[in-house]
């Protein structure tokens, strides 16, 4: 007897359950595409790692995920959908951050039960994004030595490494004993501090470390503000990456000075005899 009651109570909560959730509709977003932005006269190369979205439906916020993604939805009718271009701040997969530079993609889409909407999200730079670019292709290049600096940047077009977005340039850092350091920096100029958001951009392909920061320069002074360091990758996992790093905060504590550079350094990883460090694309974006 108490088995059979316990049966009949077990159907009775599924049987509540079943009414009182129903079939839900299903969303997939695929990856993200970035376009050309054609009110910018300039915006480089269109790399992009944007791998997370925020989504919204109907002002609402569901959350954030990984792209690809399919999920399902208790809703149903007509809705607006927003998906929001998310990047790993710094580099870092714990720390997700809307990229303030790119559009927001929407659409007014009908949401069915039992049925699956997909979006490919696109997105664009924002028509108001300044730019300082780096990519190699000129004759010059503005990423200058320090004096101190013993190893050199030289422009390389190594066809084993060469990428569909590398034009045909990028540049190239060789490291062969440990006490010879690479010091380098590049000028950017526009920014309003204490008010901008301040992000740069680096594609990178690496077997060796480097550190990004920001010059902070006043007169004679100069403060250096390590900021990233960007890791060396595994000699069976070589590829061209590319990394946000925002460099908002430093600029705000900064507020006396005229000029500021991005700082790039690096010396011999331990235990290596030799290292490389690629970069290309090189982008300073503010408002």
């Amino acid at each position: 007897m108490k088995g059979t009651l316990l049966i009949l109570v077990l159907a009775t909560i599924l049987t509540s359950c079943v009414k009182n959730n129903p079939n839900p509709a299903w969303l997939k977003v695929t990856a993200w595409q970035l376009q050309s932005n054609l009110a910018i006269a300039s915006e480089g190369e269109l790399t992009s790692n944007i791998t997370n979205a925020r989504l919204t439906i109907n002002d609402n916020v569901i959350g954030i995920f990984e792209v690809p993604f399919k999920i399902p939805l208790l809703l149903s009718g007509n809705a607006n959908i927003k998906v929001t271009p998310v990047v790993l701040n710094n580099g870092i997969s714990s720390t997700k951050a809307i990229y303030p530079f790119l559009k927001v993609y929407e659409i007014n889409a009908d949401l069915d039960v039992d049925d699956t909407l997909t979006i490919n999200p696109t997105t664009q730079y924002k028509d108001n994004v300044q730019f300082r670019i780096e990519d190699f292709e000129s004759a010059g290049h503005v990423i200058q030595e320090d004096p101190s600096s013993v190893e050199i940047l030289q422009t390389s077009t190594d066809p084993t490494i060469i990428g569909p977005y590398n034009g045909g340039t990028f540049g190239r850092v060789v490291l062969n004993n440990s006490t010879d350091p690479w010091i380098a920096s590049t000028t950017f100029t526009g920014i309003t501090a204490p008010n901008s958001q301040v992000y740069l951009e680096i594609d990178y392909y690496n077997t060796n470390s480097f550190t990004t920061g920001v010059l902070a320069i006043n007169g004679s002074s100069v403060v250096d503000n390590p900021n990233i360091r960007v890791n060396s990758q595994d000699s069976g996992e070589l590829k061209w990456k590319k990394i946000y790093i925002e460099m908002t905060e430093i600029i705000v504590n900064s507020p006396n000075a005229g000029i500021f550079e991005v700082s790039l350094q690096a010396l011999l990883d331990d235990g290596l005899s030799s290292g490389e460090i690629n970069i290309d694309n090189i982008k300073v974006l503010h408002f």
